[in-house]
């Protein structure tokens, strides 16, 4: 079943000439997708353009729309081997959804007719259906991934050289290992991942601008240390298929690694307007606007909280929540879209907005993850503004939700559990409502267990927990006198997030404390480059609830997010 929902459209051809007859389109070609082209075996031109089109779809992740356009290939030649291949291709398992079973019957007969065409296939065809004749066998609904690899490497030392095969090998590979490439964020490389980096490396090395292979090389070194490489990856990226949003959004991923995060914002800027395109111009519905057009108001919510832009991250936190349709909340494979409900709340905590959080309506009773963080938000409102027992209350709800077993095997994009987000969410508070109450001795060890769950979240960007409780840790050592553990803290997060405002602050504060002077002016002078857009003015790693911007919020209860329309400083940065 296509991940892809449309509203009819015919799209015609207009003749060009002699040659092939003109056909009747019944999928659009699109604009500004860049020049990367494969060489197949068809007996029409505009199969073939089509192939294409959906193998760049593919690269993008746009997995519904590659279906549409590799379902025209077939369409407009019936017998093209590669465009069955396309078709099983997008169906099967990728780095986001580790298998789609619903589609197994349609996979099995799309493998079916390749082999079947194959014969009139060339060599280096022939043997990538082969494999994936393999990869999903006849008599079995899973994928084959251990025999899969095995004949995606036969096929890769048949033909040498051969950029796609070598891609799609190394993609392989990552699938097995989705999103564990190395050990925690910035750790040692697993033992897989130098051998899906050297695929990676060849395949760019004789085709720089191959769509696929700067993709994935960012996704493979995101969570490393080494960003040298994939810098040059993600400057490609920028310009290489300019209407494929995720592409275009991508280098985001390496830049909130690299403390780039203004670049990130504006790569996120760039993604929305892209998808926003699109999806007016096909009248695209389904799976691709849900999950990437919305995390990338997702991402960018995060990079301009990094930033200190609290106008602009808030505005993308409720675009995040009020793009989610409330028919996906509880469809198998969309478990995500739950997370993007909870990113208001979120961000509100992070720029200390606490009337509008305790303005916002409550989520759906069924909604128990958004109902847990929105519990999460309100106690921490409440902790501020001197109302100890309902921020209390709020916390047994939250504990509340948080211990049910209804959200033991609800996860984010299949990575984390939300009952760990959760689990942080009762710690913080739980400081929060101590500290509030002056015993910040008896915060602090559950500001550090909510530190070390935090740590052991598998690796995701923008993370689960928006953000780092460092930032809170920190604050509170050094409210309590204890500069130097202060210190600590804020250098671990560094090596986490580098050059983040918040614990460039913090770090500069507790360098002061200790009369630390010229090394506090040095990194003050950092914090001045970090916060040059800042809409907004820190005490230590916090926001400074006497000089924060008291952004004007509509709230409309009806809708999902609670958001109507937000005024205030937009700066788009550029």
């Amino acid at each position: 079943m296509s991940a892809i929902k449309l509203l009819p459209v015919v799209f015609l051809l207009v003749l060009t000439g002699c040659g092939e007859r003109k056909p009747v389109f019944e999928s659009p070609l699109l604009k500004n997708i860049g020049d990367y082209s494969v060489p197949v075996t068809t007996s029409s031109k505009y199969a073939r353009q089509f192939f294409n089109q959906g193998l760049i779809m593919a690269n993008a992740f746009n997995h519904g729309e590659a279906e549409r356009s590799f379902r025209e290939a077939v369409r407009l030649d019936t017998a093209f081997a590669m465009g069955y291949w396309g078709i099983a291709y997008v169906l099967g398992p990728n780095l986001n959804s580790a298998d789609n079973l619903g589609a197994a019957s349609e996979i099995h007969r799309a493998v079916s007719r390749a082999g079947h065409f194959s014969g009139s296939a060339s060599a280096w065809e022939k043997a990538l259906i082969d494999a994936f004749m393999v990869r999903f066998p006849a008599d079995s609904a899973a994928a084959d991934d251990e025999g899969f690899a095995r004949s995606m490497k036969l096929a890769y030392e048949q033909f040498p050289g051969h950029t796609l095969l070598t891609t799609l090998y190394a993609e392989c590979l990552m699938n097995r290992h989705a999103w564990d490439f190395f050990d925690g964020k910035g750790g040692q490389a697993r033992p897989w991942t130098p051998g899906i980096l050297s695929l990676l490396e060849e395949a760019l090395a004789a085709e720089p601008e191959n769509p696929l292979a700067n993709h994935l090389y960012l996704h493979a070194t995101e969570s490393g240390s080494d960003f040298t490489k994939a810098l040059e990856c993600a400057e490609r990226l920028k310009k290489l298929v300019p209407s494929a949003g995720h592409l275009v959004h991508m280098p985001s991923h390496i830049y909130i690694n690299t403390g780039d995060y203004h670049e990130g914002s504006l790569a996120n800027e760039d993604a929305v307007k892209a998808d926003s395109a699109y999806i007016a111009e096909c009248r695209v519905q389904g799976y691709y606007p849900q999950m990437y057009y919305t995390h990338n108001y997702h991402f960018l919510a995060a990079t301009a909280a990094f930033e200190g832009r609290a106008a602009r991250s808030i505005e993308a936190a409720f675009k995040t929540a009020g793009l989610v349709e409330s028919r996906y909340y509880h469809e198998p494979g969309f478990e995500t879209v739950q997370h993007y409900l909870t990113i208001p709340d979120h961000i509100l905590v992070k720029f200390a907005q606490w009337e509008k959080i305790l303005a916002l309506p409550a989520p759906a009773a069924d909604l128990l993850y958004p109902g847990a963080i929105r519990h999460y938000a309100r106690g921490m409102a409440y902790a501020n503004t001197g109302k100890p027992e309902a921020a209390g209350k709020e916390l047994e709800q939250l504990n509340e939700l948080a211990g049910s077993p209804l959200l033991e095997g609800q996860m984010i994009w299949g990575i984390n559990h939300v009952s760990e987000v959760c689990r942080i969410a009762a710690l913080v508070l739980q400081a929060e409502i101590l500290a509030a109450a002056g015993r910040p001795q008896q915060a602090l060890p559950l500001l550090a267990d909510a530190v070390r769950i935090e740590d052991r979240l598998n690796y995701t960007e923008p993370p689960d927990w928006f953000f780092s409780v460092r930032h809170a840790l920190g604050a509170l050592l050094l409210q309590a006198g204890d500069a130097p553990q202060a210190e600590k803290v804020y250098r671990e997060d560094l090596a986490r997030w580098p050059r983040n405002g918040f614990a460039l602050n913090g770090l500069a504060e507790s360098l002061a404390a200790q009369a630390r002077t010229a090394e506090a002016e040095a990194v003050r002078a950092q914090f001045a480059e970090a916060w040059q857009y800042a809409d907004t003015e820190l005490t230590a790693s916090r926001v400074d609830p006497a000089k924060r911007k008291n952004l004007t919020l509509k709230i409309d209860a009806s809708s999902p997010a609670g958001l109507i329309a937000l005024s205030g400083a937009m700066c788009a940065g550029r």
